[in-house]
């Protein structure tokens, strides 16, 4: 691991993070969080809000996937998924539902974010990922600037939350660096 270059879990907590936030709207399933966190520490994302049921660490399951992940991402937890955006919102992030939906925007497009805030450009991302079977709820996409959508070419028209996840964060790391 030397070799390799990675950081101490003291040095990734002291290390300049991606202004980058994951919320988990009602997430069912522990190995899915689990590899969020994973994901979430690999491009040193600032933070991972956990909202309503979406299990929380420290658990067996979430531990399996996260691999310590979870001693290295700051996270929270909110009952109500709308207070976490609030908070992302207070913070001056843009906020983005990851969802197939009107007008949504390819996430092979998202250069247009660059100037999609109220005052230009945000201080930040904040990324929302939904329950496995229903998505984010109406009512906070009804909060977020937009909706981000991975475009799909075959039979199939999802992804696993995990896979998602993967995807939008490598996006959003890569327009994230090109506009700091």
């Amino acid at each position: 691991m030397d070799d390799l270059g990675r950081l101490s879990p003291e040095e990734f907590k002291a290390a300049e993070k991606m202004p980058l936030i994951i919320i988990l709207d009602n997430i069912r399933s522990m190995h899915n969080v689990g590899s969020v966190f994973r994901t979430a520490d690999a491009f040193l994302c600032e933070q991972i809000m956990l909202c309503g049921y979406t299990p929380q660490p420290p658990h067996r399951d979430i531990h399996k996937t996260a691999l310590g992940a979870t001693e290295t991402v700051a996270w929270s937890y909110f009952k109500e998924t709308a207070a976490a955006v609030a908070q992302a919102r207070q913070k001056g992030y843009a906020v983005y539902a990851v969802e197939q939906a009107v007008h949504s925007i390819s996430t092979e497009k998202m250069e247009v974010l660059k100037t999609l805030s109220a005052d230009g450009i945000a201080k930040g991302l904040v990324l929302i990922l939904g329950n496995e079977v229903q998505g984010v709820e109406q009512q906070i996409i009804d909060l977020s600037d937009g909706c981000l959508e991975i475009p799909q070419y075959g039979t199939k028209h999802s992804l696993n939350i995990s896979v998602a996840a993967g995807i939008v964060i490598w996006e959003s790391s890569k327009l994230l660096r090109s506009i700091r």
